[in-house]
């Protein structure tokens, strides 16, 4: 059985955690006992989720950041390892959208998506790489999405980006698993976020008869997800994208 506080002693860094799935995560680790790092393009936000986090009484940093900066994403980690001596868990949560149909996406759709949602967790992931590979331990969990399995209309650069993400897990779960890291991804289905709030009510519905446990899912399903597998009793699990999606990829 997992204990209260089985993160005590450890950083973790949350890209994205200012709002939705990205601060459910960072306060499910906090609740364990993680210190936490929030970087996130919305700065502000950064500072306010930082600040509630640093409510269930453990240290944070807040950061405004591109997570596709490398030199951005260098001094977050480092500033991490100066303050918390290590980083211990990285969530590559941040992540954005721009849909259209293909016949109608501009190029700077595509771009944009693909540098944030795959560039981002390609520099996040390599910027904590060697600290881990020093430390010969570390977890790292990449959010994707049940669209980078199925694909979905109007979509196409989103599913581009998240199946490289489940594609990136796998391949770099190979490469550092004997140096004691762990690499894995989620890939959460319809989640009841400020983003899928803007889906009309009529779609909604429609989306929900698909789900074969139906309701939307909650930020919380998800954070509960990556506690798993970012803990020892997932210590023998790399490489995998485990489905939170109430069924939707079945």
């Amino acid at each position: 059985m997992p204990s209260e506080k089985e993160f005590a002693g450890k950083a973790a860094i949350v890209t994205g955690g200012g709002a939705g799935i990205g601060l459910a995560v960072a306060r499910r680790l906090a609740e364990c006992g993680a210190d936490v790092v929030i970087p996130d393009f919305n700065g502000p936000a950064a500072e306010a989720a930082a600040a509630q986090v640093r409510e269930l009484g453990v240290r944070t940093l807040a950061f405004q950041a591109d997570v596709a900066d490398p030199a951005r994403m260098d001094a977050v980690v480092k500033a991490t390892v100066e303050a918390f001596g290590g980083v211990h868990i990285l969530v590559n949560n941040a992540g954005i959208t721009r849909d259209n149909l293909l016949l109608r996406m501009a190029p700077e759709q595509w771009d944009a998506v693909i540098r944030t949602n795959l560039t981002g967790v390609y520099v996040a992931t390599h910027a904590v790489l060697w600290q881990m590979v020093k430390q010969r331990a570390g977890s790292i969990v990449s959010i994707a999405s049940v669209i980078g399995l199925m694909g979905n209309p109007g979509q196409a650069n989103y599913a581009a980006s998240k199946g490289g993400v489940i594609a990136f897990t796998k391949s770099v779960a190979r490469e550092v698993a004997s140096r004691g890291i762990r690499v894995n991804a989620i890939a959460p289905g319809y989640i009841a976020t400020a983003m899928t709030e803007r889906v009309p009510e009529e779609a909604r519905q429609a989306i929900l008869k698909d789900i074969p446990i139906p309701r939307m899912g909650t930020p919380e399903d998800v954070a509960a997800a990556v506690r798993f597998l970012c803990s020892g009793e997932a210590s023998y699990i790399t490489g995998v994208c485990l489905r939170v999606d109430g069924g939707l990829a079945i």
